[in-house]
């Protein structure tokens, strides 16, 4: 019969590339990993790797047993749902990754009522954007992601990974109070066509938002000339710089001054922010009791929450 464990080390191989990258990510040495590899490979009775260069990759075979892999741990974090649900509490360590307007608004806020009414579970905090949280959460290496997408640039789904749409937050401009379209009440993707953008980091969802947003309701390529990824400095780019920038409606409560916020003359828009957990701990009381508490606090600030069974 197969090893569990080294099942899962065959299945982080194919997800993480590397021997090495295995071997940090779970605290083994590199020979280590490769001693377990050697074995599972003598079970299996096939060649699961084969050498390319200094490094490995993954037969064919080898790309078919970490498929399984991954259906046999899922089944197994399910069992430990069940068993969790029996003891009819919430405990546990769960670790909880989040981009920054989310994890000020919603996540810090939420930790410590959970916490308090569930003196056995220990929530833990880290602060990342979708473009690596949803891999590192399917590796197991965070029990829940909140991230968000945008109407102009959805996000692929994993079908190791349940999405639930938690709440919905609008996108507003912000620009300096000097501009001109600071006057009005609405501002159109058209008045800014000249202006200097700051929005997020390269090949984010966020920066592929505000392009394509300007493309189809302002006929232009933005000048994105700031990447970067926190709401408050963009606004510190706007008020001191005198860029322009689409920004979350949370992102807005901060002491920054110089600048101000006004809705798309186009129609609202918004973000989609959601929860994220593997399929097999999609039960887990924790995550539930997490999830309910998210809500709560999403509710608090007026937010559109979405009711998910």
């Amino acid at each position: 019969m197969l090893d569990v464990r080294r099942l899962r080390l065959l299945r982080e191989l194919a997800a993480r590339r590397t021997v090495t990258a295995v071997a940090e990510a779970l605290s083994y040495t590199p020979s280590a990993v490769s001693q377990q590899l050697a074995a599972l490979e003598r079970d299996a009775g096939v060649p699961l790797m084969e050498r390319v260069g200094r490094g490995v990759r993954l037969t064919d075979a080898g790309r078919l047993l970490a498929g399984h892999a991954d259906a046999v741990i899922a089944q197994l974090e399910a069992a430990e749902v069940d068993l969790a649900a029996s003891r009819g509490h919430v405990s546990g360590r769960v670790r909880i990754a989040c981009f920054q307007t989310g994890a000020h608004a919603l996540v810090i806020p939420a930790i410590g009522p959970l916490e308090t009414r569930h003196p056995e579970l220990q929530c833990e905090l880290v602060q990342a954007d979708a473009e690596s949280s949803l891999p590192a959460l399917r590796l197991g290496d965070v029990d829940m992601v909140l991230a968000e997408e945008y109407d102009h640039a959805p996000r692929t789904r994993d079908p190791a990974l349940e999405h639930r749409e938690l709440c919905r937050d609008a996108l507003v401009f912000a620009v300096p109070v000097g501009h001109p379209a600071a006057q009005q009440e609405t501002i159109a993707f058209a008045d800014l066509r000249d202006d200097e953008w700051a929005g997020g980091e390269t090949g984010t969802a966020w920066n592929d938002m505000i392009e394509r947003a300007c493309r189809s309701m302002g006929g232009y390529e933005p000048d994105v000339r700031h990447n970067v990824d926190d709401v408050r400095l963009i606004l510190s780019l706007v008020a001191g710089r005198g860029a322009v920038g689409l920004v979350p409606a949370l992102g807005l409560h901060n002491e920054i001054e110089g600048f101000v916020w006004r809705p798309p003359a186009e129609g609202r828009l918004d973000r989609k922010i959601f929860t994220a957990v593997r399929r097999g701990t999609a039960e887990r009381p924790a995550l539930q009791a997490l999830r309910e508490e998210l809500a709560v606090q999403a509710r608090a600030l007026g937010l559109e929450t979405v009711d998910n069974p």
